[in-house]
């Protein structure tokens, strides 16, 4: 197993994948799997919302509360903004996702480059087969690297307020909707959107709507869930550099 300390160039896609994958442990796995809503927004925040609005929220309390891991297949889509002499450009990869709380997660790509992507609590390993490269970085300087990253270890709704404004939004395409804008004019998102279906007394995640400050946007969309299968273990969250593979350290 070769080892370098260096950063190698890898294509626009295999980029875009991993920083959304980032963004998305971050926000979700983290900081979603934190039962946050456990107090009252103030009425300040009814006031921009209906009754049916108010229940976007209830809806998340309740996908945090009863969803302890999951597995799906993904859809992802990126958007980039039109440039001068340049059209908007979209770019599509697809997978599979599953995460077990806390800190446990993996994504893996099969369209249209095969990648994996797995966090085992202690390090993220970001791994392109084509390439035969693979990224190991400590999980939390990882984090720690992320515009979003303190709200991964708050505590309270407090902390999180501090952080980002949570607001429920109208219903659309069928789903309920949470936003969250981040305060800080330093962050690279403008927003996230988070889309739940209910259905009875159950919640699922649906959709994370995703715009950074450059106005790219990407939307993941979630297929054949699996919400705490039994099968899903620790054990299928580890990695193993495969042999002949450079691993880089950055």
């Amino acid at each position: 197993m070769n080892v370098c300390t260096q950063g190698c160039a890898c294509s626009d896609q295999r980029s875009t994948q991993r920083v959304m994958c980032e963004v998305f442990y971050v926000f979700i796995l983290q900081r979603m799997l934190i039962p946050f809503f456990r107090k009252f927004f103030g009425f300040a925040t009814l006031l921009c919302c209906t009754v049916a609005m108010a229940d976007s929220v209830d809806s998340l309390s309740l996908f945090l509360k009863s969803t302890r891991s999951m597995r799906a297949d993904f859809v992802q889509t990126v958007i980039s903004p039109a440039k001068e002499n340049r059209p908007a450009k979209t770019k599509i990869s697809s997978g599979t996702f599953a995460f077990v709380r806390p800190t446990v997660f993996r994504f893996d790509y099969a369209k249209p480059f095969v990648q994996n992507i797995v966090a085992d609590g202690q390090y993220v390993w970001l791994y392109d087969a084509d390439l035969n490269q693979v990224t190991q970085r400590n999980q939390s300087q990882a984090l720690a690297t992320t515009p979003a990253s303190l709200i991964a270890s708050a505590n309270d709704v407090s902390s999180l307020q501090k952080e980002f404004v949570l607001l429920a939004q109208p219903d659309a395409e069928g789903l309920q909707w949470v936003s969250a804008t981040p305060h800080s004019s330093d962050s690279s998102l403008q927003r996230v959107r988070i889309g739940l279906r209910v259905k009875g007394g159950s919640v699922q995640l649906v959709q994370l709507d995703i715009l950074d400050v450059f106005g790219t946007r990407s939307l993941i969309k979630f297929e054949r869930t699996d919400i705490n299968p039994k099968q899903l273990t620790l054990a299928q969250f580890k990695f193993v550099p495969p042999k002949g593979a450079d691993v880089i350290q950055p």
